[in-house]
């Protein structure tokens, strides 16, 4: 998984654009709206909503735009009906990637996903020939600036299943419910919590040594990544440490 964190690392460093701040406000908002839109308003009762709140909090979303776009889902402002659905396919050198979409017209979407897919190198695949390859976990990114110890034990105690050295950070992983609840209990010990999200870590990786493959991955994620419709992108690539490094640097 190193690799694949690695990729993320690559990912946001080369999409670290006033734009691309534009389009995840806009994505972030989106998925707020649907979350209200499909268990409704309050967080409290509406774990999902309770993440994407957080999560558009931490991206620093204003609060004003956060609190409209539980109101267009929960009716309370007009709104667009969007419809959440997740393509499979695969991207050069047999990488799975799973794409998670929100759309208010699932045929346009589906024929512009396959288009980016094929002009990228990369292929449409069947339902459920990728989606078996993952699973759905929290994860919390903690500072460094943490003892690995007092991770560990704030950590396993508040329903951590596993504690991993992600070189800048520490990042435990956990069952999707009790991400909020792990985070949380982090922060009251003291420890400076990065990121809390809910996403699909692979149960096996394929591993991606030449620069030219991993930069063809990279080309097709950006490209998904810029649709608007696009929510979230997983894949099961894992970069050497040596090749992370040398694409980073570009």
């Amino acid at each position: 998984m190193s690799g694949h964190s690695k990729w993320a690392t690559i990912k946001h460093k080369k999409g670290a654009t006033d734009a691309k701040r534009g389009k995840l406000f806009a994505k972030l908002i989106k998925q707020v709206e649907v979350a209200a839109r499909t268990g409704g308003g309050d967080v409290e009762t509406n774990p999902t909503l309770r993440t994407m709140f957080q999560k558009a909090r931490s991206a620093s979303v204003p609060l004003d735009t956060i609190e409209r776009a539980v109101k267009r889902g929960t009716g309370e402002l007009e709104g667009v009906n969007y419809e959440p659905v997740t393509y499979e396919g695969y991207a050069p050198g047999g990488v799975a990637l799973l794409i998670d979409v929100l759309t208010d017209n699932r045929n346009r979407s589906g024929s512009e996903i396959r288009s980016l897919l094929s002009k990228n190198g990369g292929s449409l695949a069947e339902p459920g020939a990728v989606a078996w390859q993952f699973e759905r976990k929290g994860i919390v990114k903690v500072s460094k600036a943490a003892d690995e110890d007092d991770v560990m034990m704030v950590g396993l105690d508040a329903g951590a299943e596993d504690v991993e050295d992600f070189g800048e950070h520490w990042q435990l992983s956990c069952e999707p419910t009790d991400v909020v609840g792990l985070a949380a209990a982090l922060g009251e010990a003291g420890l400076e919590v990065i990121e809390s999200d809910s996403t699909m870590m692979p149960s096996n990786t394929v591993p991606v040594d030449d620069v030219g493959t991993a930069n063809s991955v990279l080309g097709l994620v950006d490209a998904l990544d810029d649709h608007d419709d696009v929510q979230d992108i997983y894949s099961n690539i894992d970069i050497s440490e040596s090749l992370a490094s040398l694409l980073a640097a570009e």
